[in-house]
């Protein structure tokens, strides 16, 4: 079965527990921002069990499921919780939940991560509009054959993060009062931090911020066309800055703290997305 078969059940899968919904933004919730969706009105909710050739997720702070309903306004498809590479997954099973939504007809992505902060002048806690990415992970979610339906062979990435959805991101900020920074996110496989060594290699490159998502989504979302916005809750120091080892909970204790300003800016710019 190729990849357009499986897309096709699975949109057939999710329509029929839609209820005539139609949402018209997706939104994928990181590590320790999951309870966003909690925010969702009359949501239907679909556990990734449940949905044909969808992969399932295994990292502690993700629920896996879907919840689609109403927020501010908008009607949203919301992933709590992603895919990553280090789960054992393909590329292009990470960004199948991608495409899944622009089979739905969704044009408009939100991508949210909790990201390791290498700007030395920033702290763990900020909230940083992504601006661009950095990948040398030799791996593509486009490697192989292409599928000419979802879009072209070769395409353009310099608009991955949409500068009009950054600066409608920007505005909401200041006018909820949140402090918002702007930079580039790199993209390591994990599941090991990075080292202190790839971290200084990271800032050398123009790095502000390393994770392990986000870049393989944004992708397949330029390749179908798809206006897309990148948010990254930086939850804690990157290797090497700080004399310390590093670990998950850490990821998951500021992802609580924060969650609060998180949901708030989220959802203001969800309000005034533009459609």
């Amino acid at each position: 079965m190729d990849i357009m078969e499986k897309l096709g059940q699975t949109k057939e899968y999710i329509e029929s527990r839609l209820e005539g919904r139609k949402p018209q933004i997706g939104i994928v919730l990181g590590s320790g921002l999951g309870d966003m969706a909690d925010a969702i009105d009359s949501p239907v909710i679909i556990d990734y069990h449940d949905i044909p050739h969808f992969p399932v997720s295994t990292v502690p702070g993700h629920k896996g499921r879907l919840v689609i309903g109403g927020l501010e306004g908008k009607t949203v498809l919301c992933m709590q919780g992603r895919f990553h590479y280090y789960e054992g997954y393909s590329m292009e099973e990470v960004v199948y939940p991608v495409r899944t939504m622009k089979m739905l007809g969704i044009g408009n992505l939100f991508l949210t991560n909790a990201a390791g902060c290498v700007n030395e002048t920033w702290k763990p806690g900020d909230l940083m509009l992504i601006t661009d990415h950095i990948k040398l992970v030799a791996d593509s979610p486009l490697r192989g054959k292409n599928p000419d339906e979802l879009g072209p062979r070769f395409f353009d990435m310099t608009r991955s993060y949409d500068k009009a959805l950054i600066t409608c991101a920007e505005k909401a900020a200041i006018k909820k009062g949140i402090p918002v920074r702007k930079g580039v996110y790199m993209l390591f496989t994990g599941p090991s931090f990075e080292t202190a060594a790839e971290v200084r290699f990271a800032r050398i490159a123009g790095a502000d911020a390393v994770g392990m998502s986000t870049v393989p989504e944004a992708i397949a979302a330029s390749h179908m066309g798809m206006h897309t916005l990148g948010i990254s809750c930086l939850t804690n120091m990157a290797a090497g800055i700080l004399d310390q080892p590093l670990n998950h909970e850490e990821v998951l204790e500021t992802g609580e703290r924060v969650k609060n300003t998180f949901s708030i800016l989220v959802r203001e710019i969800i309000r005034s997305w533009p459609l």
